[in-house]
Order: C-alpha cells, then structure tokens, then sequence
C-alpha cells in the first residue's frame, strides 16, 4: 500500500464517550471544566461545545448506564487531551479545580506543552494542557521533536493569575 500522510490541515473534530451516569458527566464536563451544553437527547445523550462549535464532547449512557468505571488496566481509551489556547486558561482551569477540591492524577511539563491529568467520573483520564509556541520546542539533529515528562511547577502556573 502507497504511503500516505494526513493533511496537516487535519484536527481532531470531537470524542464522543460511554459514560454510567449522564448529571456526573455533565457536573464535569459543563459544570467543572465549564464546556458549554449544546444539545441534549433525551436523557441519554448530551453533547457540549467550547465556543459555540456544534459538539467538541458527545456524552451518551446508551450501552453504559449505570457501568462500572473504566478500568485502567483495560483497552480504550487512555486520555482526551482539551488544549487550551493559553498558559494563563490552564492556570484559571487548575484554580476552579483546586477550589473544587478535584483531585489532580500527574502534573508534567512535557518541553512542548504544559499539561494536568485527572479522571472523570467514570475514570476515563483527562488532560488539560497548552502547547509552548513551536519556536520554543526544541528538536534533535535528525528533526525529531524532543519532548519530556518533567514535573510541572504548579505554583509558578498559579503565578499566571497574577499577570
């Protein structure tokens, strides 16, 4: 088969996730990270929007209801990352995390971006991050991108709310 190359036009448009309880979900996503509700179907399915695109996040209990949470030791799906357009929104999202008392799994500066972990109610991990400008990365001599798990310094994030 010929190579190809996804256009770098490309983007991930949505995730669409089986969630056990359809008002945890949504106290999450809407409620806690603040996406936007823009249809619900029924009482089965929500999807939610950052800015006003038809769905970033689908949310459904149509096989799910009342499951147990993901295993981490399963297949599927290990994160949806949410990337944020600056430092200064990651550090407002750790804020309304941190008063929430939501509990954080990892904290990494990964070179390329800055990044927090946690799981949603069903246990699927989430990361919110932001990406440095690429003319910060830096690359090896073959081209490659190098990138790093490195603590994350969060008061120095915090910090941000302060500019």
């Amino acid at each position: 088969m010929e190579k190809y190359i996804v256009p770098g036009g490309a983007r991930i448009g949505h995730v669409h996730l089986k969630v056990s309880n359809l008002e945890k979900a949504l106290w999450f996503y809407r409620d806690l990270l603040g996406f936007e509700l823009t249809t619900m179907y029924g009482d089965q399915a929500a999807f939610l929007s950052a800015g006003g695109y038809h769905h970033h996040i689908g949310l459904n209990t149509w096989q799910s209801l009342g499951a147990p949470p993901a295993s981490p030791r399963s297949v599927g799906l290990y994160h949806t990352a949410i990337c944020y357009p600056e430092r200064r929104d990651l550090a407002v999202i750790l804020d309304r995390l941190r008063k929430a008392n939501y509990a954080l799994t990892g904290a990494s500066d990964h070179g390329v971006s800055e990044a927090l972990y946690l799981n949603d109610p069903d246990n699927n991990g989430v990361e919110l991050y932001w990406d440095r400008p690429r003319d910060q990365w830096q690359y090896r001599d073959d081209g490659s991108i190098v990138m790093v798990t490195e603590p994350l310094n969060l008061r120095d994030l915090m910090a941000e709310l302060d500019k």
